[in-house]
């Protein structure tokens, strides 16, 4: 399936494509999907959590940005605001929608959701800081009018995200990696899975490149029915920032099955890491490119948020705090999430 991905997306590239040559490639990004979890699977169960949240999460970031960048050269003006639409809607879906599901599937089904505090709030707090930063002080500053960055701003701002990203990785993966490990109902760190043995080196090599196929495939094929979306977008008379929100659940929904498997097998701490790790990685990642690649674009880099987002990624700050300080989640919980998601997703339909 990333193969055949990958061909078409050879076959289809710089395109104009009929309606039944995007319903094949509609399926075909279904099953690239799908693929892309499975492998993604076969390489974290080698090299063990938390290294394979952040294989998944950095991957499909890296490409997500090289979307991000190609849709902002092609689209001028118009997608001034398609790189702070599409990560706010990262952060939505990751740090609501997908947390929200994680924690009602895990807790419905065991009881309640058990995560390690000390290592979800470590990712908390870095997403908070990333994103009011990059896409809330743009807002407020002076230097520019409109809610844009100077060229110094920006440029302070794509190096903050890349310094607390690194030191991110850093403690998640060296200094303090038992902090984002899976932990039982005693509270005892999980190091290793008991369920299946570890594949082979070679097994996962195998499943690294596949990955890496299935994830290219995943976002050009994207990109390509994404005149489609654009079209559908305007004809339905919906605001332009419902493009960055369709771009956004494409792109995270290999995330999304992975943390839905993880949370249905009592590994919520896994759903978390990869969750908030994507939100992480998105910002962290998108803002110092979208920061390079203005050198070149002719149009404005519009990153501020407007007033009524602003309420929704405080709330969801404030709302992600309580339900991480115990370390235990209830439906309820899971629930509250799946609501403000829900909310961000009305207003984005209906501003």
């Amino acid at each position: 399936m990333p193969v055949l991905a990958v061909v078409l997306l050879v076959l289809t590239w710089g395109r104009d494509l009929p309606g039944a040559v995007v319903v094949l490639v509609t399926l075909v990004l279904a099953g690239a999907v799908l693929a892309a979890v499975h492998h993604a699977e076969v390489v974290a169960h080698r090299v063990g959590e938390p290294f394979g949240s952040l294989v998944l999460a950095i991957a499909v970031t890296i490409i997500e940005v090289a979307l991000i960048v190609t849709l902002m050269v092609d689209g001028g003006d118009k997608s001034s605001t398609l790189a702070r639409d599409t990560v706010f809607a990262a952060v939505m879906i990751t740090c609501n929608g997908i947390v929200g599901l994680c924690l009602l599937v895990a807790s419905l089904r065991h009881g309640t959701a058990i995560f390690n505090p000390e290592g979800t709030g470590a990712a908390l707090a870095t997403v908070a800081t990333l994103a009011t930063l990059s896409l809330v002080l743009p807002t407020f500053t002076t230097s520019k009018p409109g809610p844009e960055f100077s060229t110094v701003q920006l440029t302070f701002a794509a190096l903050s995200s890349l310094i607390l990203y690194g030191l991110f990785v850093a403690t998640q993966t060296v200094r303090h990696r038992d902090y984002f490990l899976p932990i039982t109902r005693q509270g005892e760190v999980i190091t290793a899975d008991s369920h299946a043995d570890a594949p082979s080196a070679r097994t996962a090599q195998i499943s690294l490149g596949l990955l890496g196929l299935a994830l290219i495939g995943v976002v050009g094929l994207a990109k390509g029915v994404s005149p489609t979306i654009e079209s559908g977008v305007d004809a339905a008379g919906l605001h332009q920032a419902v493009v960055g929100v369709v771009i956004a659940l494409l792109v995270l929904l290999p995330e999304t099955i992975a943390a839905l498997r993880s949370a249905r097998r009592d590994r919520v701490q896994t759903s978390l890491n990869l969750a908030l790790g994507s939100a992480m990685a998105s910002i962290g990642l998108t803002i110092p490119a979208v920061a390079l690649a203005s050198l070149w674009l002719s149009g404005p880099l519009v990153l501020g948020l407007g007033p009524t987002h602003m309420v929704l990624l405080a709330l969801t700050i404030v709302v992600s705090s309580l339900t991480v300080v115990p370390g235990r989640a209830t439906p309820l919980q899971g629930g509250v999430h799946l609501v403000l998601f829900a909310a961000y997703l009305e207003l984005a339909i209906n501003p």
